[in-house]
Formats: C-alpha cells, structure tokens, sequence
C-alpha cells in the first residue's frame, strides 16, 4: 500500500489550529497572527505537505491553465509556436493544454467545452482567420490571436511582420540584380498572404518595376502548390528571373519543379522563401529564407494573455515581430544580370 500524503486537516492538527486557518496560511492571507502562521509553517514542513494546486486555483476562481487551439498540431510552424507559448506559462505557473481544430464547427464546439465548462483561464488561436473560426471566439474572454493581426480591439495579437518580411526578401532580390520576380503567395483569404503581397508590391514599386500579375500565383502553403506554380510558369512561357515564395514548404516545391526542368538554381533561378524550417539549410541547394522567430511569437502570446489575466495593461496589444534574411546558395550575387 503506498504510504498516504498529509491532508491539510493532518497539518492543522499537528499545528492546533483549525483546518480554515492552515488554508488562510497557505493563501497568504493577512487575517493570522505571525506566530500561528509559524507554527502552521512548521506543521507543514514537519509533515512534507503539498497544497494541492487544482483545488488552489478553484478557490480562488481560477484554473491556471491556457489552451492553445490550432488547425493542427503537426505542423512545424504551428508546433514552434505552441512550445514557446508553453515554456512561457509554465515560466508563471500556468499550465497549456495544446489542441487542434480542423475547421471552424470543431472550432466552435471546442471553445464551448472549454470556455464553458470554465475549463480554461484564456485561448491562444492560431491562424483564426484561414476559415471563419474567428467568427466563433468567444465573446467577454481572454483571447490572444496569433498568426494575424486581430481585428477587434479587445483581442490582442502577435504575428510575424509579413509585410516586412516580404519586402526584405523582395529586395534582397532586387540588389542581387533580378528583375522580374514572381512570388508564390498563401491562400488569400488569410491576413498574412495579403501583407506578404503588399510588401512585395513595395518593393517593386519603389525599384520602378510594374506589377505583373501573371507573376502573381496563389498557393495553399504547400510544396505541392509550389511545384505546381512553376510549372504553370513554365506552360505560360513566363519563367521569371526569380521567386519569392511566401513559405519555405512552397519554396521546396519551387526546387522540386526546376529540378524536374533542369533549371539551374540559382544560375537561371533565384528562390527565396520564409520560415526557415529546421531542413532549409539541407535542401538542394540550401534555402535563402526569412526567418521568423515562432518559439518567441508563441512566448510574447502567452506573455501577453497572462497580463490581461493579471489585470496589466500591455505596453502593445498587436504585436508584430520581425524576420531576419538568412542567405544561403538558392540565391546569388549578380543573378540577374
């Protein structure tokens, strides 16, 4: 039989004080003498008492634990930043329970079970508008958008600085010397794939260079819509000096596709993706890319859902980190000359 932990009413008895008292000790409270919280602290330390932190945290109204709800849990952007917001609450005592959402039904009967049952403090959502899940948050709660900028002013958000980024990668290609420069954009109902454009359309504009929309393919993130991108290019006979694809996975695809076309990269083809997904540096040639800090978008969210918990005030509510150009061989000096 394994030996039975101290209870609290364990502890008041070796302490001579009623089980209400060790409770007010244990929450701090100010209503008990100095010398009878010493000897209940005694009384605790005697016995190896452990408050049971769950029934703490209902007490007091709370739960001490987040949820994370993404579209899914395998993707590596997606998982990155679900680790960050997750050392960052356990780094305050909070807990975060991660779980995904295929579309915006599961969405919604998932916040209902959480939010309703009061299973949660708050919601971190990522990418809330790749589908209409956004329409579905939950009203007069603590919710942190992540992936896009919130629309609401009671939403905080954290998201990568996508029209920044896609303006460093754009004229990263442009000092390089290409001129006409396609990009492989995300599916356009999502914030991010219209910020992307609009900084790649700076770029362009600011080096005098028109806007060809036939250089201009939509994409849904995946190698396959990139690969796929080229192709069409290719049937178009509209092959560009360059591309920016606004993911390293349609960046990969990029690749597969010139490779099939015995296109050399970055001789006849310069490709430039976003991300910097662990393998980028391994693809063939290794990947120039924006990198985004995921680990960190996750950290500021949970940072800034704990605050709204916590009755602060953040200096920012919509929070845009910035990317960092990492230049590896699928892009080169003097490519487009």
């Amino acid at each position: 039989m394994p030996e039975k932990l101290p209870t609290i009413r364990d502890v008041a008895r070796q302490a001579g004080v009623s089980h209400q008292t060790v409770s007010r000790v244990i929450n701090q409270r100010e209503s008990v003498s100095a010398e009878t919280r010493q000897r209940v602290e005694e009384a605790i330390a005697a016995l190896e008492f452990r408050p049971n932190a769950i029934a703490r945290s209902m007490a007091k109204g709370q739960t001490r634990t987040l949820a994370c709800i993404a579209p899914n849990l395998t993707d590596f952007t997606f998982a990155s930043i679900i680790e960050g917001a997750e050392q960052a609450a356990r780094a305050q005592n909070y807990f975060l329970l991660s779980s995904s959402a295929a579309d915006p039904q599961s969405f919604q009967a998932l916040t209902e079970e959480l939010v309703g049952h009061r299973r949660v403090d708050g919601l971190i959502v990522i990418n809330p508008y790749a589908d209409q899940r956004f329409e579905f948050t939950p009203q007069n709660f603590p919710v942190v958008f992540v992936g896009a900028r919130s629309r609401s002013p009671q939403i905080c958000s954290v998201a990568l600085d996508d029209e920044k980024a896609a303006y460093d990668a754009t004229r990263h290609l442009l000092n390089l010397g290409y001129r006409r420069i396609a990009t492989v954009t995300g599916p356009s109902s999502e914030d991010c794939s219209n910020d992307r454009i609009a900084g790649y359309v700076r770029a362009l504009s600011q080096a005098g260079l028109p806007l060809e929309e036939g250089l201009v393919i939509e994409g849904d993130w995946s190698a396959t819509s990139g690969q796929d991108a080229l192709f069409l290019l290719k049937e178009q006979d509209n092959l560009p000096q360059a591309i920016f694809a606004q993911n390293d996975r349609m960046a990969l695809g990029v690749l597969r596709a010139a490779r099939d076309m015995n296109l050399q990269i970055p001789g006849q083809l310069a490709v430039i993706g976003v991300d910097d997904m662990p393998l980028a540096s391994y693809f063939d040639p290794p990947l120039s890319t924006m990198k985004q800090d995921m680990p960190r978008i996750g950290a500021e969210a949970a940072r800034l859902l704990i605050e709204n918990l916590s009755g602060k005030t953040a200096a920012t509510c919509q929070m845009k980190i910035s990317a960092q150009l990492v230049v590896r061989q699928s892009t080169q000096k003097g490519g487009g000359s």
